[in-house]
């Protein structure tokens, strides 16, 4: 039970990684709120559903205080909302720009402006961006998601200083996934996957408990020294 007591926010928590991750939380003694704009695809004691869109502002300073009156804090906050708008960049258009910036970059901000402050408040606590794989080298065809990305590893280390500052242990990490098997992929036809289990050292595409198990490492106290850093889960994979 390594978050007993704790209070996790797992932004994007109705499924895939982030339902992974709350649900996990969860297990290990968390108090956990999934917040998105879907519904929960999964039951779980101690993980209570919020509906939220990331790139609201307003929406998600309302979070921020009915998390605090409820629980008085937030030990963990997980930013992992985000979506794709995929084109060639000669192609890409206004909308498809605005609105992968908008939900994964600044609504990592969003949330964080007022989840940060609060942490250095009570105490401490430990905030985990995904990033991606294709925030670290790029890809063909994902500018608008490549920068956000790249941008969400930008702050990561600004606010692991910032929230530090002051000698409270508020922790800012991020982790960068590679291929994942999510719904998303289960789409993709068996050939790409194949290509893309290549393109990793271990052969394989990951698993979205694996990523689970990499932010509890980080919301727990067993990173209790590892700050500012980027977690590659990615199989060894180079784009």
């Amino acid at each position: 039970m390594r978050l007993e007591g704790k209070v996790a926010i797992v932004t994007g928590g109705a499924k895939g990684l982030g339902g992974e991750m709350a649900k996990l939380f969860a297990k290990e003694g968390a108090k956990v709120i999934a917040a998105d704009m879907a519904e929960l695809s999964y039951e779980c004691e101690n993980v209570e559903f919020y509906k939220l869109n990331v790139a609201d502002s307003q929406a998600c300073k309302e979070l921020y205080e009915y998390a605090k009156e409820k629980f008085g804090k937030v030990d963990i906050l997980v930013n992992n909302a985000g979506i794709t708008r995929d084109m060639m960049t000669r192609k890409m258009t206004d909308e498809a720009w605005d609105l992968v910036i908008n939900v994964n970059l600044k609504g990592v901000f969003n949330l964080t402006r007022y989840i940060g402050p609060l942490m250095e408040e009570t105490g401490g606590g430990s905030i985990i961006n995904i990033s991606s794989v294709v925030g670290e080298y790029g890809n063909i065809g994902q500018a608008n998601y490549a920068a956000s990305k790249a941008g969400v590893i930008g702050m990561t280390k600004t606010w692991a200083k910032e929230f530090a500052r002051k000698g409270v242990p508020v922790r800012v990490n991020a982790i960068a996934p590679g291929y994942i098997m999510t719904d998303i992929l289960k789409t993709v036809p068996q050939e790409l996957l194949d290509k893309f289990a290549k393109l990793t050292m271990l052969g394989r595409l990951g698993q979205p408990e694996e990523i689970a198990k990499a932010a509890l490492f980080l919301a727990s106290d067993d990173a209790s020294y590892v700050t500012g850093h980027v977690l590659s889960v990615n199989g060894g994979m180079r784009l």
